[in-house]
């Protein structure tokens, strides 16, 4: 089914070719630190996790998002989600891939990978966390390919997928709450310590990854004959609302407790995210702007004729998706590290080769996708006709 990748019309190559300007810029960036070390970047002693890792932790979810469409399709045998599983397989193989090369960015040095093999700690949550996350992008990669083949062949799939399809499932909850534990496991970093951090991971993963994945679903119905279903959309924007309030109750909650209980430790993070401390206020406009896009897409989402409203719910769509980036994809993991373990303010702020960097390997990722998703199109095309 590959050579279906070497085919397209005009709109395809180009799209291809956008996005390669964008990889090689990030080549060059990464290329640039690779020879001047990190120091290009805006990270420091004080606030060591950056963009790099805010992006990891927010595109893992959207990878443990597709449970949102396996688990009802194969478990359950909701047939709405025939046509949109494969799409939701492919984003998690997508997002898994952009998950590795950040982590590869930010080592610094991707030789320092051989360390996890070669000196493998069962011990560490980072040796368990490269488990889950390869397994996981494995998983998808060999469920959705067979699963397609046979399809694309009208015959059933293997039944050594079967078992692989049923693995998938927990699997996918593992992988964020793997993340989380990597978070919730630092004493020092008091915006982290909860025990619902794990459980907001997966609210929030299970509310931006169906926005991102109706999004998709919308672009093929509009530029291929393949309609993904309306009553799949549907579905999903169900699961994508209930997500959302609950994601949404959960930071109430962390707020509720950092302030009622008066601690100051378990204040500080949240007063600068949101009101700024000591004068400094760099996060305060990206968590307002969280607060308002949340505020609106639940708006949106909860009222019926919104959701039946193709340009509107995609409107919502884009509020989920981006307001779930701020708050988990810059504000979290960002503002755990400020004040610092002195209690001093240092401000973090990324560099332009930073940026290109991150640019660089959303384009890889989304790169990945579209290939992907030409072959999963044609197939679907191939088979309707």
């Amino acid at each position: 089914m590959l050579e279906r990748a070497l085919t397209g019309n005009t709109r395809y190559y180009k799209l291809l070719g956008t996005l390669l300007v964008f990889m090689g810029l990030g080549a060059v960036a990464w290329l640039t630190q690779l020879d001047r070390g990190l120091t290009i970047t805006g990270l420091s002693r004080d606030v060591s996790w950056g963009l790099y890792i805010a992006q990891f932790t927010y595109l893992v979810g959207v990878a443990a998002s597709a449970v949102m469409v396996v688990l009802p399709y194969y478990l359950h045998d909701v047939k709405a989600f025939g046509k949109i599983t494969i799409l939701g397989e492919f984003l998690a193989i997508a997002a898994v891939t952009m998950c590795l090369l950040f982590i590869v960015v930010d080592l610094g040095k991707p030789m320092r990978l051989l360390n996890v093999l070669l000196y493998p700690t069962p011990n560490s949550i980072l040796f368990w966390d490269m488990i889950v996350l390869n397994g996981y992008l494995l998983l998808n990669l060999f469920i959705g390919w067979n699963v397609l083949e046979a399809e694309r062949k009208g015959t059933h799939y293997p039944n050594w997928v079967k078992p692989l399809i049923y693995i998938s499932i927990p699997w996918a909850v593992s992988i964020h709450t793997v993340t989380a534990f990597l978070y919730a496991g630092l004493p020092s970093r008091h915006l982290w310590l909860t025990a619902i951090l794990a459980a907001r991971f997966l609210a929030s993963a299970f509310c931006s990854g169906p926005a991102l994945l109706i999004i998709l679903a919308y672009l093929v119905k509009k530029y291929s004959k393949f309609d993904p279903g309306k009553e799949a959309i549907d579905k999903l924007t169900t699961i994508m609302t209930y997500a959302l309030v609950i994601s949404i109750f959960f930071v109430g909650l962390e707020a509720f407790t950092a302030y009622y209980s008066g601690i100051p430790s378990h204040q500080f993070s949240l007063t600068y995210l949101f009101f700024g401390l000591e004068g400094h206020r760099g996060l305060v406009p990206f968590m307002w702007l969280f607060a308002a896009l949340a505020t609106a897409a639940t708006v949106l989402l909860l009222k019926p004729g919104t959701r039946a409203n193709e340009k509107h719910l995609l409107i919502a769509c884009g509020c989920v998706f981006f307001s779930m980036w701020l708050e988990k994809g810059i504000g979290l993991v960002v503002g755990g590290f400020i004040p610092n373990g002195l209690e001093q303010v240092r401000e973090y702020a990324p560099s332009i080769p930073e940026m290109m960097i991150v640019l660089g390997v959303w384009a890889t990722g989304f790169f990945v996708l579209t290939v992907l998703y030409k072959i999963a199109v044609s197939v679907k095309e191939e088979v309707q006709a």
